[in-house]
């Protein structure tokens, strides 16, 4: 599932909102990677670039940051 369909599946998004500021507390780059992937179309090259972090390391961000937000919207 991507994370854009489970934001147009009905989640509200202010409910996604919160999600992501309580991810930033947790896990601030993880939240970086979010924002810049889906709110601002970065691909991963960019995102490692303005984050100076691996491609690897923008990938496993993002797939954490991404299972853990669908559990946070899911509960």
């Amino acid at each position: 599932m991507d994370l854009a369909a489970g934001v147009s599946d009905g989640v509200d998004l202010l409910d996604v909102d919160g999600a992501l500021e309580e991810l930033a507390r947790l896990h601030p780059r993880q939240a970086r990677v979010v924002e810049l992937r889906f709110f601002g179309g970065l691909e991963n090259g960019e995102v490692a670039e303005c984050l100076g972090i691996s491609d690897d390391t923008v990938m496993r961000d993002w797939r954490m940051a991404r299972a853990w937000l669908f559990a946070r919207l899911r509960a």
